[in-house]
């Protein structure tokens, strides 16, 4: 008789190792963490496709795409000695509609004091900030997924009804390639 290859429930339950960020928002929130399904680039549909499997920084994908500045929207931050942690909204300028959610955690000892400072202000995306800034960079997408939305990604991207999202984990370095910032990215549904 062939052994089982399924994993136990409480490992299936688990959320991938690069999930950790997404499960200290969670956390803190006192929140079970949404089911989270590792993807392949090719596995994830368009438009998201488009949007998520490239080496690009995820504001300007998005404002190129809804044609209209990001604007951030912060829901929590911290920091601790020289990371700055936050979850937040992307929302497109014109109708404030969510186009993003995401978690990052901000490594501000690596970034030029006037980029660190407009970190803090809490007002612009970390992408816009280091376009602004001409800081040299590379966006490493480590994994791409899909999730179920639960209460707390329906509110805040104002879904209607559940259903699935797709997002990525991913990770900035500078010219030295120091990690910048590593960042979880789930997209609202596309119109």
């Amino acid at each position: 008789m062939l052994a089982s290859t399924s994993q136990p429930r409480q490992d299936q339950d688990r959320a991938p190792g690069w999930a950790s960020l997404l499960e200290r928002f969670y956390g803190k929130l006192g929140l079970p963490m949404p089911g989270l399904h590792d993807l392949q680039g090719e596995e994830v549909p368009q438009p998201y496709r488009g949007l998520l499997v490239h080496s690009s920084d995820m504001t300007p994908t998005l404002e190129t795409f809804y044609r209209q500045p990001m604007r951030l929207a912060v829901l929590t931050s911290e920091q601790q000695d020289y990371s700055y942690l936050r979850e937040v909204v992307l929302r497109s300028a014109g109708d404030a509609r969510p186009a993003e959610y995401g978690v990052i955690r901000i490594c501000l000892d690596h970034l030029p004091s006037a980029a660190r400072n407009r970190v803090l202000e809490e007002q612009r995306p970390l992408g816009n900030i280091l376009q602004s800034e001409a800081i040299p960079h590379l966006s490493w997408p480590q994994a791409f997924f899909s999730v179920q939305s639960d209460s707390h990604l329906g509110h805040v991207l104002y879904l209607s009804q559940p259903g699935t999202l797709y997002g990525r984990r991913n990770v900035l370095l500078d010219g030295s390639r120091r990690l910048l910032a590593e960042v979880i990215e789930i997209l609202a549904p596309v119109p």
